[in-house]
């Protein structure tokens, strides 16, 4: 049954949409089917970049340490680092150039200024190891890498980035123009004309998630780009207009900590991207450490925090929150993997205040996917929510890409002018990947229910089949994050003689707590079905391994314990 907020969504996003409202769209013709497009959306990121640090001026924009920038701040700095690519160093529309480094106001700034003298932002994992940063330079061919000692350190040990590409390093935690001053010192400054870019024009490279082989470079215009940020920028408008008519108005100017890694379209698009256009500070944490954010919450007034499903709930089960006043954040969002069921009650139990939200995107759709908001969230606490409107056509699809009805699991697949273009220099991985209709296949299992939420059931990948039975990783995951012992789970399957596939799982206990596999069996016995019961459960003696976006690395951990599972067979 539609909620009386699903109602109040609708009429707000309506009113936004419509002719003469702050987001009327208009339309594009692109694989034989009209797209909606957000009509006030400026074309590139260079437009947008210049008309929000106008518009926003001297109000704080980047808090890095004792660094704190204006939005006018930053964009002149950038604006003199672009003149500095192009008159010293020949940048042209199209060349790739990387961004190596860790977070800071900086890489923002660089970022910024790859951008607006025409080049396409490559955004290299900061946690690769340097064979891995090179093949991912080679691939896309980049011109230039702009990199912190750590990374150009790790590129030099694998021989470099080739003779094509320049290693330019730049510096934190210090003044923009001082960190980025290797940028400048062929010529060129605030007077270099740039050029006049377009929505057809190549704007990011960000790189996919791969566990094994090498990661793929997904490739974006400027119009996909900004028109994923202006689709966030309805929800946010829409989200202040609901707590506006409910006597909440936000006040002051809002704030958020950038605790995730920009080379993670989360970090790029919803968090650092959407600050520019609604004036939001973004106070920047390198290193996570829950307590840390604590302190930079009360400190900086944050009004919004946004992370992996981990870190919010080490906030609100923290031995030390209560020390800290967290009631200015009204929002404990997460995205990048699923949250467990159990948190979403715990995280509102602990901060009444405040509401845990969730939502779901991609790389390849530039964030954009699915929300699911406020109370809404407390009532659907496992569905990633609805389509996120006004851009957003999602689609359960079957084997042959035909739509499934309500309630019937297939791969969740979404088309908007946001999602990307391609992988580059990937042709048969971006045909399997895009369909003729401009479906991109997300290789997630779901199915939308009669509300339209979503529901993700797994991989489609990494569903079990034993036996006949399909059993959802996810599923299992859930129940044995509710025992009150567990950290971290992960839930794989480990091929069987009489069954094709067996479940298997591992598991990370919280500082100070202990469940032995046999307990913990005990324990999901009372909760699934016997065949979703692990057959096979380890016991980690340390944290599981994550990737570069911070997701457990599901792929390496179940070839680890298949091979183990074998050994001792």
């Amino acid at each position: 049954m539609r909620t009386a907020l699903d109602l109040m969504m609708e009429e707000i996003m309506a009113d936004l949409t419509a002719e003469g409202g702050q987001l009327a769209l208009n339309y594009v013709e692109k694989f034989g089917v009209k797209l909606p497009m957000i009509a006030a959306a400026p074309p590139a990121l260079s437009h947008y970049f210049a008309y929000f640090c106008a518009q926003h001026g001297d109000s704080e924009f980047l808090v890095d340490g004792d660094i704190r920038l204006s939005f006018a701040d930053v964009y002149a700095a950038a604006r003199v680092v672009a003149g500095g690519l192009v008159e010293g160093y020949g940048i042209e529309k199209g060349d790739r150039i990387g961004i190596a480094a860790r977070n800071s106001a900086n890489w923002i700034i660089a970022y910024m200024a790859i951008l607006m003298a025409g080049g396409v932002a490559t955004l290299l994992n900061g946690w690769w190891q340097g064979a891995e940063m090179r093949a991912s330079i080679d691939e896309v061919e980049c011109r230039m890498v702009l990199a912190d000692a750590g990374r150009a350190a790790r590129i030099a040990d694998v021989g470099g980035a080739g003779e094509n590409c320049a290693i330019v390093q730049f510096q934190h935690d210090c003044p923009p123009l001082e960190g980025l001053s290797a940028l400048l010192a062929r010529g060129g400054g605030s007077e270099t004309a740039l050029p006049e870019l377009t929505g057809d024009d190549l704007a990011t490279i960000l790189f996919t998630s791969g566990s094994t082989g090498q990661s793929k470079g997904a490739f974006s215009d400027h119009r996909g780009v900004v028109q994923g940020v202006f689709n966030y920028i309805g929800q946010t408008i829409q989200g202040l207009t609901i707590v506006t008519r409910q006597g909440n108005p936000p006040e002051g100017q809002p704030g958020t900590l950038l605790n995730v890694p920009l080379f993670h379209v989360t970090a790029e698009v919803p968090v650092m991207l959407q600050s520019f256009a609604i004036g939001r500070k973004l106070v920047l944490m390198p290193k996570w450490d829950a307590r840390e954010a604590m302190r930079l919450i009360e400190k900086e007034k944050i009004s919004y925090f946004v992370g992996v499903p981990l870190m919010s709930i080490e906030i609100a089960t923290h031995p030390e929150r209560d020390q800290f006043d967290l009631t200015t954040c009204k929002s404990f969002a997460a995205g990048g993997a699923p949250r467990p069921v159990e948190h979403v009650k715990r995280i509102k139990d602990a901060m009444d205040w405040a509401f845990p939200l969730l939502g779901y995107g991609l790389t390849e759709t530039n964030g954009i996917g699915c929300g699911n908001f406020n109370e809404n969230y407390l009532a659907k606490p496992d569905s990633t929510g609805q389509p996120s409107k006004p851009l957003v056509d999602l689609a359960i699809l079957d084997d042959d890409g035909k739509p499934l009805p309500a309630c019937k699991v297939g791969e969740v697949s979404i088309r908007s002018i946001a999602n990307f273009l391609g992988y580059w220099n990937r042709p048969e991985a971006t045909a399997a990947a895009i369909m003729p209709d401009g479906y991109f296949r997300t290789g997630d299992l779901g199915y939308l229910d009669e509300d339209g939420y979503l529901f993700i059931v797994d991989r489609k990948k990494d569903i079990i089949i034993r036996g006949g039975e399909n059993i959802s990783c996810i599923e299992v995951e859930t129940e044995i994050y509710a025992h009150p012992a567990v950290a971290e789970a992960c839930v794989f399957g480990i091929p069987d003689d009489r069954f094709g596939e067996i479940v298997g799982a591992v598991y990370y206990t919280k500082p100070g707590q202990d469940v032995t596999p046999e307990a913990l069996c005990e324990f999901l016995k009372g909760q699934l079905a016997a065949f979703k019961v692990p057959a096979r459960l380890w016991r980690s003696e340390e944290a599981l391994p994550r990737l570069g976006t911070a997701k457990i690395d599901k792929v390496g951990l179940r070839k680890h314990y298949q091979a183990l599972a074998k050994v001792d067979a």
